[in-house]
């Protein structure tokens, strides 16, 4: 799962978003809908995206949100989780030789900066949508 969350991540890297105050200021829905875009998000987080999305405003909201924060916290790859994978044979052949020596380079760089997360569009999104979790869930 870890390798499918994370294809599409080398662009990803290349197009990151910086957060900061304009991922901040956006509405629940606008990031939400920043990670249906991201190529780095998996069909998983997507799905229950798209599921809380439709249920705004209805009787299941509640439950979707619920689903929709359980799966944000799951797919959310945290710094030490990038590093890893990008260091393993694995990640070398999801992402290449290059490819995986690049992504280690740039998440020792964000981790010494102080990120706990890749900084993908599809992680960007989903640290800024946990950062609202309590909004969401009421």
């Amino acid at each position: 799962e870890i390798s499918e969350c994370l294809v599409g991540s080398e662009m990803c890297i290349r197009d990151r978003h910086r957060k900061g105050d304009f991922i901040m200021s956006k509405t629940i829905r606008e990031l939400t809908e920043d990670l249906l875009a991201a190529p780095s998000a998996c069909a998983e987080v997507k799905e229950t995206a798209q599921n809380y999305l439709d249920a705004i405003g209805g009787e299941n909201e509640a439950a979707a949100a619920k689903t929709f924060v359980a799966e944000l916290e799951e797919d959310i790859m945290p710094i030490d989780g990038l590093i890893a994978f990008a260091e393993s044979d694995i990640g070398a052949k999801v992402f290449g030789e290059e490819g995986a020596k690049n992504i280690l380079i740039h998440a020792k760089e964000i981790k010494s900066n102080g990120a706990k997360y890749c900084d993908c569009p599809a992680c960007a999104a989903c640290e800024a949508l946990l950062e609202k979790k309590d909004e969401i869930l009421k």
